[in-house]
């Protein structure tokens, strides 16, 4: 049976089985509909679909400069007209991510999306200012569109701000699809608006269908459906976010001290702090930011704070799956999460009314949680720090304490400090809280969160103490010991002795300067000596420990190497750092005094306060060794520094690489080439600590930071509203100052009005909106700047205004009014900028007119047009014109009358005639400049800015002044005469009959008919009348059977254009069946010689 070999199937060829077989197939032959749209419309439209996708191709590649390893939170922004299910869709949606319920949100809201995604979710009120700050910064748009109603004017508005300002991702949402009960409507009307959407996005935008709401919420598979979408989408960078930083603040707190709130009635600046992941490019503390609705501020200081919504983890996923109510998935401050609430100068603790404190089973929110704990404490702050212990080690049997003597010490000075002045008492309370809270208590002992350690931490001044100066601590301590306790003989002999730690530390005098203090064993009590005593006992280098002996040996013999580092000064932050005047880094002042309240891990550090040492080496010159100067030996390290210099070359390596990589139309290697500098960024920073890393760079974007604003406008904290974003925006260096910006600009095609030249308009340009008065213009040949008074239909012109200057290529948007009150279309323009303080001027026509008041042959003098003679001869020369077309040219000035003139002309010019001269005139935009701060006001969406003089007298009931000169009178113009043509008779002899003028006299006797008159006879005005009668009659049959003749035509004319139409549409088809004939004779005759021609190639 293995060797039995099968008959191949051969399909059948021929009967019903064929047949069958057949008839699914495709027939062969040429179809000319193939490959070819129906209608010459949509060939249009796919061929210019495949040219702009040819030409996104060509775009050049945008480095995203987000980090990949800790990027922040994306913001969506859910953004709709009032009623459309905004507040439901979000509540939806966090409770999808979270697993929590919202019962109000307020703010943004943080949840984690993913591994490495986290999705920051807000809400946009319909107010415009909203609109305009949620588009400058939202990376996804959720556009929500009422199904059962249609597109709304706040829909198209929020879209034309997007388009100004870089267009982000955009997803249509249909919601109250459920109040269409009839499916067909419901298909037609989703068929409808997805159509209106497309136009306004692009072909193929998705479109999201939500049906109705159940318990509160959307449908939970519609809502996993928009979710999954969500997490995988990839998003763009935009060019203006790409190159500026900025923060969307979603937490605020007011430091300002409550005396001065108190003594001021509430009406002085304000310290501020905001929080929020920094986004964009990396934020330094020296960079000026600018709050949208509230103007531009200086940083005070800037710090970086633990994530409070950080990725998972290993660590974090294992302890998600021992309890998934362990870990908080959702950050939303200024809402209820967990129930507490973050407000502008408290927190606020929801404890429900069912709350049960010793119920264990039932998982608690993070309020409760910290009502819990503060119950638990028994015992105040100061009983706590008493009888806590510290520990140098944790092998250590003995805890560390403090020398009562060092301690009384401190006090003294204590005591001068408050003697001289009266004014620190609270300073030193602080300083005294601050130092308790940073002990190591015992497990259970920790009182202080970490948020409230930051806080306090922030408040304390950057000055250097003589005791040790304690701050809330941000990372895990680094112990570090003293390395400068040796006998004043030891110093003046030259031996020092190090201890082992502080070798391995490799600690410099900077580090080693810290803070003075003994630190003590409480059963050993040894006094480790300092700098500041005088006295010495010898008794006790006999009772020194094993492990300190033969240091001194150590020393000198590793005292070279050693010294060099030792020496080492950190010329970074002696630069970068701001809390050095430029004198003290010159007199070679110490980075570490200054920066002791900043660092959290300085509780071992000691400072020494004692005189510096007389016998040091000379600072100046650093002690070089020959090991250090042979690397200048190798040729290769000097070849690799010959490119770093003018007169090196840079011809080869990586410069043609870089060279290539922008030569590439394609983009070729450039996000090679940008990746490696990232790369080669991170290396240079490798062995950086982080504080000097943030003074060099800057924040990193990811970055979980705390600025602090100082003078801040009083009305931002007391009509704080969480509904309205709060966006801290990072300005350039050349962004800061004033200036008068060019634009290219557009009125909008659905706003009504035309716009006119020196009316108030609102820009939207950068992170600002503000209020200022443009002037148009348009380029006229390329020779002048011409200053329009009103802006062109249709098309594009110029305008010219002052406020903050903006970099190239930076779109913009205008408005003519923020109120909500606007029912029409308030997007006035759009456009983007062109230039920073052009030099050219913009010129206004200006007409001088005159009349010639003596006439020669082509000479005429001219009066009305100047009033002096100086006049005249600053326009010699100035070219003239009449209204009816003559040129002429401005002469010279006459004696008398005073300002007239004598002109020639290329013709004789009449009496009649009016001549203009056209001038230009120079003007220059005013220097207005109106900062919009919305967030200043209790109503937000009420700003109003400077009001036209028509809108100020219709507010005020004015009516307008009425100039003599100015109102219309009607044109009273006196009918000219002119002279009839006279024709000499000599001429007439020569001219031919048909040129001859036919004149004829009038008759001045009366005919013979004009002498008798006809008098009637009864009889014959009876016969007369008779006859006019008959003929009225007869002409009103022919007028009513005219009309009845066209109507029957009109008929006749229809009937035969519908035949027409029925025979043109059968021609149409008898030529569609013929030329589908012929194509096919012709692809057949086609085929037929290509097939020749092969047998003729094999052959």
């Amino acid at each position: 049976m293995e060797t039995q070999t099968h008959k191949s199937h051969r399909p059948a060829q021929s009967g019903s089985k064929a047949e069958k077989k057949g008839k699914g197939k495709q027939k062969t032959g040429f179809n000319e509909k193939a490959f070819a749209p129906k209608s010459g419309r949509r060939a249009d439209r796919q061929a210019r679909r495949n040219v702009e996708r040819d030409e996104a191709r060509l775009h050049v590649p945008l480095v995203n400069r987000t980090p990949d390893d800790e990027p922040p939170p994306v913001i969506i922004a859910i953004v709709g007209p009032p009623g459309v299910g905004k507040t439901t869709l979000l509540k939806s949606l966090v409770r999808r991510y979270a697993k929590q319920t919202l019962s109000e949100a307020k703010g943004p809201i943080t949840v984690v999306a993913g591994k490495k995604r986290r999705l920051t979710f807000i809400e946009c009120n319909s107010d415009l200012n909203s609109m305009i700050d949620i588009g400058k910064v939202a990376d996804l748009v959720l556009l929500m569109i009422d199904g059962s109603y249609g597109f709304e004017m706040e829909t198209f508005e929020f879209l034309n701000i997007l388009q100004a300002h870089g267009f982000p991702k955009v997803i249509g949402i249909l919601t109250h699809l459920d109040l269409i009960k009839k499916q067909a409507t419901l298909r037609a009307t989703k068929k409808l608006l997805k159509r209106r959407f497309w136009n306004e996005i692009y072909q193929g935008a998705k479109l999201f269908y939500l049906s109705g709401v159940l318990n509160g919420r959307y449908p939970d598979t519609e809502i996993l459906n928009l979710s999954r979408f969500i997490s995988v989408m990839k998003f763009r960078p935009l060019i203006f976010r790409n190159t500026h930083p900025y923060l969307l603040a979603d937490r605020i707190e007011d430091l300002t001290p409550r005396e001065e709130i108190r003594t001021s009635k509430g009406r002085c600046d304000r310290t501020v702090t905001l929080y929020g992941y920094l986004r964009g490019t990396n934020l330094r503390q020296s960079t000026r930011v600018h709050i949208p609705g509230v103007g531009d501020m200086d940083i005070k200081t800037v710090t970086k704070l633990s994530d409070p919504c950080p990725l998972p983890d290993a660590d974090s996923e294992k302890r998600r799956k021992l309890s998934e109510k362990k870990k908080l998935l959702v950050h939303a401050p200024m809402s209820d999460v967990g129930g507490v609430m973050y407000d502008k100068d408290a927190v606020w603790i929801n404890v429900p009314g069912n709350f049960t404190r010793g119920a264990t089973d039932v998982p608690h929110g993070e309020g409760e949680r910290m009502v819990i704990d503060l119950q638990d404490v028994d015992e105040t702050l100061e009983e706590t720090v008493a009888r806590s212990n510290i520990r140098l080690f944790g092998s250590s049997s003995n805890p560390l304490t403090i020398d009562a003597r060092h301690h009384d010490r401190e006090n003294s000075y204590s005591d001068d400090d408050d003697d001289d002045d009266d004014g620190d008492d609270d300073d030193d309370e602080d300083e005294d809280d601050t130092s308790n809270g940073d002990s190591e208590f015992e497990e259970g002992e920790e009182v202080f969160s970490e948020d409230e350690q930051d806080d306090e931490g922030s408040g304390e001044e950057d000055e250097p103490r003589t005791g040790p100066s304690n701050t809330g601590r941000h990372a895990a301590r680094t112990i570090v010991r003293s390395t400068h306790r040796f006998s004043s003989k030891e110093k003046e002999g030259g031996d020092v002795t190090f201890a082992d730690s502080d070798s391995e530390l490799g600690l410099s005098d900077d580090e080693g300067r810290g803070r003075a203090g003994e630190v003590m064993y409480a059963d050993d009590v040894k006094e480790i000596s300092s700098d500041d005593e005088e006295e010495f006992d010898e008794d006790n280098e006999d009772d020194v420990p094993a492990w300190k002996s033969g240091l001194a040996a150590k020393a000198s013999a590793a005292f070279e190497e050693l010294d060099r580092r030792k020496r080492r000064k950190d010329w970074v932050a002696m630069i970068y750092s701001n809390s050095l005047s430029p004198e003290q880094i010159a007199n070679g002042a110490d980075t570490t005094r200054a920066k002791s309240d900043e660092i959290d891990d300085d509780f071992f550090l000691v400072n020494s306060s004692g005189a510096a040492n007389q016998d040091e080496l000379d600072m100046t010159k650093e002690a070089l060794s020959p090991g250090a100067l042979r690397e200048w030996e190798d040729e290769g390290v000097l070849d690799s520094l010959r490119t770093l210099f003018i007169t090196g070359d840079h011809d080869g390596g990586e410069a043609d690489q870089e060279t290539n990589a922008h030569k590439n139309p394609e983009g070729g290697n450039f996000i090679d080439l940008e990746a490696r500098k990232a790369q080669t960024a991170l290396t240079e920073f490798e062995g950086t600590d982080a504080g000097t890393r943030a003074l060099l760079e800057g924040y990193r974007p990811g970055t979980y930071v705390r600025i602090e604003l100082a003078s801040v406008p009083c009305e931002f904290i007391e009509h704080f509203d969480p509904h309205y974003p709060i966006i801290v925006g990072g300005l350039l260096a050349a962004e800061e100052r004033m200036g008068y910006l060019q634009v290219r600009i557009k009125r909008h095609r659905w706003f009504a009005r035309t716009l006119k030249t020196n009316d108030p308009l609102i820009f939207s340009l950068g992170w600002r909106r503000f209020q200022s008065v443009p002037i148009y213009s348009l380029d006229d040949h390329s020779i002048r700047m011409r200053m329009l008074k009103y802006t062109p239909e249709h098309m594009h012109c110029y305008a010219s205004f002052y406020g903050p200057v903006a970099l190239p290529n930076t779109g913009f948007c205008a408005f003519n009014a923020l109120s909500g009150e606007t029912v029409a279309f308030r997007v006035s323009a759009t456009g983007v900028v062109l230039d920073i303080d052009r030099s050219t001027k913009i010129v206004k026509k200006l007409k001088l007119t005159g009349v010639p008041f003596k006439i020669f042959k082509n000479t005429a003098f001219i009066k009305d047009m100047f009033t002096s003679a100086l006049e005249v001869a600053k326009f010699e020369g100035a070219s003239i014109r009449t209204v009816s077309g003559i040129r002429g040219q401005v002469k010279k000035a006459l004696n008398k009358p005073e300002g007239t003139f004598r002109a020639t002309f290329e013709d004789k010019v009449l009496m009649s005639d009016i001549i203009f001269l056209r001038a230009w005139y120079s003007i220059q935009p005013r220097r207005f400049y109106n900062p919009v701060t919305s967030l200043l006001l209790s109503d937000k969406s009420r700003w109003s800015g400077m009001r036209l003089t028509g809108q100020i007298r219709r507010d005020e009931g004015l009516k307008t002044p009425l100039a003599v000169n100015s109102t219309y009178k009607p044109i009273e113009r006196p009918a000219r005469r002119f002279n009839t043509l006279k024709v000499p008779k000599k001429l007439q002899a020569t001219l031919p009959y048909a040129s001859k003028p036919k004149l004829m006299k009038p008759q001045s006797k009366q005919t013979y008919m004009q002498k008798r008159a006809v008098v009637l006879e009864p009889e014959e005005k009876k016969a007369i009348a008779l006859l006019q009668q008959v003929r009225a009659l007869r002409k009103d049959q022919v007028v009513r059977r005219r009309e009845k003749q066209q109507e029957r035509k009109e008929t006749h004319r229809k009937k035969v254009q519908k035949d027409e139409a029925k025979d043109a549409e059968k021609e149409r088809e008898k030529k569609k069946v013929y030329m589908r004939a012929a194509g096919m004779k012709s692809k057949r005759e086609a085929d037929v010689e290509e097939g020749r021609s092969r047998k003729r190639r094999k052959t």
